[in-house]
């Protein structure tokens, strides 16, 4: 059965998309630590970061790297921070998060973005990637 984030790559359920390449894909949590909050995923379909084969695994690191970068030029912050739990959904994601305190690191208070702070978010770190 294919995952939640396999079905947002293809297309079956919406995202705001940040970035793609041929094997990773880029989109906003749309339950966000901070306005930001975006997820690194492979487009292969792995539960576990340390399942991934090495060219797969540097290849998001570098991935990451580059929508972090985005993000910081983007998203006012003092940092942006990396996190890999991967509980909630058996897909390799990482999760990229603007930070300006601990807290916005804990996943356990989340920010309120409408659908409009979502579109302008997107559009701000997509355009830091050209």
């Amino acid at each position: 059965m294919s995952s939640i984030f396999s079905k947002i790559i293809s297309g079956e359920i919406p995202c705001y998309k940040i970035a793609e390449e041929e094997d990773f894909f880029a989109f906003l949590d749309i339950a966000p630590n901070a306005p930001g909050h975006t997820l690194c995923v492979p487009k292969k379909e792995v539960d576990r970061i340390m399942d991934l084969d090495e060219e797969t695994y540097l290849g998001l690191m570098a991935f990451c790297r580059k929508v972090g970068r985005a993000i910081e030029a983007a998203i006012p912050c003092k940092r942006v921070g990396m996190s890999v739990i991967g509980l909630e959904v058996p897909h390799v994601h990482v999760h990229l998060i603007p930070l300006n305190s601990m807290s916005d690191a804990t996943f356990q208070n989340k920010a309120s973005v409408t659908s409009e702070e979502f579109e302008q978010i997107a559009s701000a770190i997509r355009a830091q990637l050209k």
